[in-house]
């Protein structure tokens, strides 16, 4: 949960989902939409669908043991080098270090050199008798990352209160260097085809040629260079949104309609037991103001 979500916001995701689910077993006997509803709101659903097919993998090929080998660490689900190595850092309390932003930004203000121009992998195992030096392998993994994040920060640094400013190159050095890195946004325009009835119902389907959006319960929705025609629909409104570094121009059509297309199903505008995604919320929201 905690992968790119601020820790206040994951709190009592995390709290509902470990009450709801209190073991490995349990939560590997739940199903996709269940884990998905408690999910909804976190976005990057892809996690949720990662941890669930890692918990059936552990129960029913680990014997619901966490492999302490950071190969077969690697072959579970959603598991990379960053998580396989906080894994075995965390819980075995091994020489391992997550690498993420903020470890990488602690090396190479240390260094003062660019992170780009730095082989991270190389340099922890050349140093690997001096990073673990003592058996709290598992504190320093946490350490480093709220290091990073608190005081070796992206923008101004707590250099005069840093433990480690004494060895540091950046805080030496007269020519510092900069690893800002500027999100690239993309601008994106989409139209939205609502097919509603009278009983305050949408339609929708997993079907989107959207790549954020596939698996998801949609109406239909296509990029507005597209050739489908509007003219059989009434235009709603227009409305912004932004998914991670996309900014979305969005223009919503409906149609009064008891027919559907047949990959479609009849949605509540108001009540839902399935899993909804926060994108498809925002369109309910919007077609809600028809009735």
């Amino acid at each position: 949960m905690l992968q790119q979500t601020q820790v206040k916001t994951v709190i009592p995701y995390f709290n509902n989902f470990t009450n709801k689910f209190k073991t490995l077993n349990a939560l590997s006997k739940s199903n996709e939409n269940e884990i998905l509803k408690m999910w909804e709101g976190l976005g990057y659903y892809r996690r949720a669908r990662n941890l669930l097919a890692c918990a059936k993998q552990l129960v029913n090929k680990c014997d619901s043991r966490l492999p302490k080998n950071i190969e077969e660490l690697k072959n579970l689900p959603g598991v990379g080098d960053y998580t396989a190595n906080a894994l075995l850092g965390l819980v075995y309390n091994k020489p391992a270090l997550a690498v993420d932003g903020n470890v990488k930004r602690v090396f190479s203000r240390n260094l003062n050199k660019e992170e780009k121009k730095i082989d991270f992998k190389k340099l922890i195992e050349k140093n690997k008798k001096i990073l673990f030096s003592t058996n709290r392998n598992s504190d320093f993994v946490e350490a480093i990352m709220e290091f990073g994040a608190l005081i070796c920060k992206p923008k101004d640094p707590n250099c005069l209160t840093c433990c480690l400013k004494k060895s540091c190159k950046y805080f030496k050095s007269n020519k510092k260097i900069k690893n800002f890195k500027k999100k690239m946004i993309k601008d994106k325009n989409y139209d939205i085809f609502c097919y509603v009835n009278k009983k305050k119902q949408i339609a929708l389907a997993k079907n989107s040629q959207i790549s954020f959006l596939k698996n998801f319960n949609m109406p239909i929705i296509k990029e507005s260079n597209s050739s489908i025609k509007t003219q059989d629909w009434k235009f709603l409104k227009n409305y912004k949104n932004s998914i991670s570094n996309l900014k979305l121009n969005i223009n919503i059509y409906y149609k009064f309609s008891n027919k559907i297309p047949s990959s479609h199903s009849w949605y509540s505008l108001e009540k839902n037991n399935e899993f909804i995604p926060n994108f498809t919320k925002k369109i309910f929201r919007q077609v809600s103001t028809l009735f």
